[in-house]
Formats: structure tokens, sequence, C-alpha cells
């Protein structure tokens, strides 16, 4: 089955699982998804300020950080030439006013508007000759295994990897590019954005019972669901909501009648996901499934439409992305 995708979660489901689908969405890394060897707490701290600079926010080069490769990386000013390499760090970098510094994003970049403008440095497949012609101070990925890593670096360039896998860890990796591009007090105001939205979430499904939470299955891929240990179920929980799926760990093709016998209260699918035999959207094959009209979801009409860029990239909308799920999961609790 081929389907056209824009999904970054999608594109690791399609490349490691083998699914022979057509990726049109994000270009983040294929690689397995994995804890980062250095998490942005762990990373070095720069030079204590002088008292004076304090209040302005203002990075100390040179500033020495670690990224989520374990390599420790040197910087003697704020980077004037950056590239990204990865939808979700296109999208920070963004939020954080480098728009004249960026000189160049990922074929498949599409948000925000301006990004669609920029010159290209490959889609899933990294156009290498590009990325060292554009003379970047310094290129930021996101997911990169080690041995991508280190061709780029062994050709000269100065590789950023970013690997969040939490929500705190998006915010932590957006308070750190802030740092290294001296937008700290830009990276400052993105990250309240992010703790106010994830606040306004919580705060709203506080009043669940244990027992009355709602099961959520996700399926951004025909056939496959997401279970523990992956960004997507750490929304569904702080969604106030169960993972259908959540017994098992990673990406995984389903038993069509194990989601029966977990009958979730809400289906949550990608809405860019459409089958090119068929033309049929996910939402339609999820419905046409032999005994899936039993499903409570299916029979409440609770298969809702997601926007996977949302909840895929960790980036700064990330947390909108968690609003939109808890608003599938609990529309009674996310009034207004």
């Amino acid at each position: 089955m081929k389907a056209m995708l824009k999904s970054w979660s999608v594109l690791i489901v399609a490349m490691l699982m083998a699914l022979s689908l057509i990726a049109c969405g994000n270009a983040e890394d294929a690689a397995p998804k994995s804890t980062p060897s250095e998490t942005p707490a762990q990373q070095e701290k720069p030079a204590e300020q002088p008292a004076e600079d304090q209040g302005a926010l203002k990075t100390q080069y040179p500033l020495t950080v670690k990224d989520a490769t374990g390599t420790e990386i040197t910087f003697e000013k704020a980077p004037t030439r950056i590239v990204s390499l990865a939808p979700s760090e296109t999208e920070k970098l963004f939020a954080l006013g480098l728009d004249e510094e960026i000189v160049g994003v990922s074929d498949l970049d599409d948000y925000p508007e301006a990004a669609k403008s920029k010159p290209k440095m490959g889609g899933f497949q990294v156009n290498e000759e590009a990325v060292i012609a554009a003379e970047a101070d310094v290129v930021f990925s996101a997911s990169m295994n080690a041995e991508n890593a280190e061709k780029l670096r062994g050709m000269g360039v100065k590789l950023f990897v970013n690997d969040p896998s939490t929500i705190e860890e998006v915010m932590s990796s957006i308070t750190l590019v802030g740092q290294i591009t001296d937008r700290q007090e830009e990276a400052q105001t993105v990250v309240e954005q992010m703790q106010q939205e994830l606040a306004s979430v919580t705060e709203a499904v506080k009043s669940v019972k244990e027992e009355d939470k709602k099961k959520v299955y996700v399926e951004f891929s025909p056939g496959w669901t997401v279970g523990k240990g992956e960004f997507m179920d750490e929304m569904i929980t702080l969604a106030g909501g169960v993972n259908a799926a959540g017994d098992t760990e990673g990406w995984f093709e389903i038993s069509e009648e194990n989601i029966i016998a977990a009958n979730p209260d809400v289906i949550l699918y990608s809405s860019n996901v459409v089958d090119e035999a068929t033309k049929k959207t996910l939402d339609q094959m999820i419905k046409e499934r032999d005994g899936w009209d039993q499903i409570e979801a299916i029979k409440n009409d609770r298969v809702i439409a997601m926007d996977d860029n949302l909840l895929s990239r960790p980036g700064p909308r990330v947390t909108q992305g968690l609003i939109e799920v808890a608003k599938a999961v609990y529309p009674e609790l996310m009034t207004p």
C-alpha cells in the first residue's frame, strides 16, 4: 500500500519498518528514536555572565556545548550563516527570529511560509554538496545517526544534532539553540509560551480520574501505531488519555484483533495520508476494516483527523499539537 505522507514520525515507520509508502512530509533522519546520549540538561553550560550583563541574556563566547551524539562543539561567536536539515530545527530557528541567518533548509520544510523560499539542502538524503557550498557556521539536524553525522563532520561541516524525546527536552533544546545563536531572550519567550500551553492542558485534564481516562489509538501510517517510549505516547498521557497500544514499545504493525479488543474510545489519524491506488483517506481505511465497526470510537464517531506535523515535529509548535490532542480526547474539558 502506498500512501502520501507528511510526517517525520511516519518517515521513521516507513523506512525502518519497510512500509511501501511515499513520504512527502518532514525530512527528519530515519534512525530509530532513542534517548539522546546527551540531553540539554547534561550539556556544558557557558561561562557565568558578568553581573552587568546578566539582565541582557547575552551569550558569552567562546561557548562549548555537547550535542545529542555526545560531540563537544565550541562556538567562538554567534553563527551568522545557519543551515537546518530538519523541519523541527527550521521551526526553532524561525521562532528565534533567525530568518536572515538561515541560508539553507531541508527540501521538505513547509513551515513557516518563509522556509519554502530558502535554498534546499536535500530531503531524506542530505545533499552534501549543497550543505558544503552553503559555508554555514553551523548546521542543525535532528535524530541523525552517528554514522551520517560523522560523515558530514568529516567533510568539515560544523554539525549540531538535537534529539529531544519529550516536550521538556524540546523546550531545553530551544533554550540551547538560543544560547548558541545569542537569541536567549527570544528562546525564553518561546519556551514560556510553550510552558503556558502545556500547563493549559495539564490543568484542564487534572480532574480526570484514572478509571475514567479515555483509551486513545493513534494511526499515522496505514496499519501502524505507536507504543510507549515514543513522543506521541507522552502526548496522549499528558492529554489525560491512555495509549491503547501502550503495552508495546516503539512503532509497530498492528494486530487488528488486538485493537478491536482494546476498544479505544478515541482514534486519532493523520489527515495527510491518502492511498494512491484507491484515493481513500486514512479514516476511510480504518472504518472499513472487518470488525472495527464495533469499536467505541467508530460507533461514537470519535475518529479524529490530526495535523501530524504539530504532533511529530519536536519543535516550538509541539505544545499546540498537545492542545489539539487534548481537544480530541476531552473536548468538554478544553473549552476556551
